[in-house]
Parts: C-alpha cells; sequence; structure tokens
C-alpha cells in the first residue's frame, strides 16, 4: 500500500523510546520527516540520527511553554506540520479514592490540557491547507478504566472527548482525528507498572507478567512496531475516510464491541 507520506511533516513527542520510538520509526521508513522530542534530548537526537530525515529536540512537554517551543523547532526544522502524534508519559498508578486535587490537575495538565494547545497549534495550517492526520495514543482505560490507574483514566478520557468532538469539526477540511489505544505493549511502562503490581500483590514480575499476558486472548504482550504499524496508517493518506474513531490495538485485552 502506497501511503502517501513520502515528504510529509511528522511530530511525535515522547520518541525517545517505547511506542513514540516506534512510531517514529515506521513513519520515517514511509518517507516522512520526522521530529522526535522527548525530555531525553540526547536520545532523541541519538535516534534521529538513525532514521532517513528526521532531527531530535530535547523538551520537557509538561512545562508550560513547551508546547509552543516544540512546534516552533519543529517548523523550523521542516516545516509546517502535517502529521501531529500525541504522545507522553502517563501519571503515576494509584486508586481512584486516593486522588488529591494536585494530582488531579497534574494529570490533566499533562494527558489534556498540553496535548489540546499542541493540536491547535498546528491545526489551523492543517485545515488551509486541507490535510492533516492528528493521531494519539491513548489506552484501553478509555474504554474500559483500568484498576490503580485512576489518574491515566481521568487524564485520557478527557482526551478522548476532545478528540471525537474536534474530528466531527474539522472533517471537511481534509483533516482526520483518531485515538489509538494499546493493551499491554511490551514497553518500559508496561515494565514499570507491572513491577509496582508485584510489589503491591506480594508476587515476583515473572509471576505477575504471566498472568497479565493470561488474560490476554492473544496470549502475550504487543510488540511496540505493531502498535506503530496502526498508528501509521492512520496517518497515511489511505486513510482519509477514517476520523474520530478509537482503534484498540490489545490482542484482544478488551472484550466489548
Amino acid at each position: 500500500m502506497e501511503t502517501g507520506l513520502k515528504g510529509k511533516n511528522v511530530l511525535v513527542p515522547g520518541a525517545s523510546s517505547g511506542i513514540g520510538l516506534a512510531i517514529a520509526r515506521a513513519l520515517a521508513e514511509e518517507g516522512a520527516n520526522v521530529v522526535l522530542a522527548a525530555r531525553r534530548g540526547d536520545l532523541a537526537r541519538a535516534e534521529a540520527a538513525r532514521l532517513g530525515s528526521a532531527v531530535g529536540i530535547g523538551i520537557d512537554l509538561t512545562d508550560a511553554g513547551a508546547p509552543a517551543a516544540l512546534v516552533e523547532a519543529a517548523v523550523d526544522a521542516f516545516g509546517p506540520i502535517d502529521v501531529l502524534i500525541l504522545n507522553g508519559g502517563g501519571p503515576p498508578p494509584g486508586g481512584a479514592a486516593d486522588v488529591s486535587d494536585d494530582q488531579a490537575l497534574d494529570a490533566v495538565h499533562q494527558l489534556l490540557l498540553q496535548h489540546i494547545r499542541l493540536t491547535a497549534l498546528v491545526l489551523p495550517g492543517m485545515r488551509e491547507r486541507g490535510w492533516g492526520r492528528v493521531v494519539a495514543v491513548g489506552s484501553s482505560g478509555v474504554q474500559q478504566p483500568l484498576p490503580n490507574l485512576a489518574l491515566s483514566n481521568i487524564g485520557r478520557a478527557g482526551l478522548a472527548g476532545y478528540l471525537k468532538t474536534l474530528a466531527a469539526e474539522v472533517a471537511k477540511d481534509g483533516v482526520t482525528v483518531n485515538m489509538v489505544l494499546p493493551g499491554r505493549i511490551d514497553t518500559d511502562r508496561v515494565g514499570s507498572l507491572d513491577a509496582a503490581a508485584a510489589k503491591r500483590t506480594g508476587r515476583s514480575p515473572e509471576e505477575t507478567r504471566a498472568a497479565s499476558e493470561a488474560s490476554i486472548p492473544a496470549g502475550r504482550y504487543g510488540k511496540p512496531e505493531e502498535f506503530a504499524a496502526v498508528v501509521t496508517f492512520l496517518a497515511s493518506g489511505p486513510a482519509s475516510y477514517v476520523t474520530g474513531e478509537q482503534i484498540r490495538c490489545d490482542g484482544g485485552l478488551v472484550r466489548s464491541y
């Protein structure tokens, strides 16, 4: 399939490892110009150097002025953004009964407000040019809230509502807006969550992972590259009639339709 991504300018936050890095690599393989952004700027720059047309930028997206600074740097590198990937780390685990005001506000800032700000900066240009893709990395918790991840459930559900509303507003302008929901993808983040669960339950990390894999119909954790393939399709030209969707990439973990 011809993706039509050659020469498109792509911004991928959280791209120094895991899902974000896999997405950046997949889009670069399609000939896109990719900006990899991450708090660990040295890693982002090192990974960018291995790709065809890419630059790495060190930035903490939770900082107040980070969205504007990041978009400015990305535009300086390649020009107006055609594809925006909304991605970043998640808040710490914890139950809903223990959520404080400050924790909830931090989660909303990290997972919702900063992504709204990024989108608002690139959206006018996309609409003017009549082509654009916004693809958010969400969580299966958007559709089936995850135990002990209350802050993530709160923030990502808010982002899902924003994106679904936005999709209907910009579809006529050639801009699609979608969210991809990972289940248990084999990343450092999932590893840290498994370690926390093991400590909390008194089981070994190996036992915790085995139990988690047993709950997945596919019987294993997903690969970042498998997730990135779904994102790449949604960012492509042929996906022009897919918008406002939440696409699960979870090995069948969530059992609802």
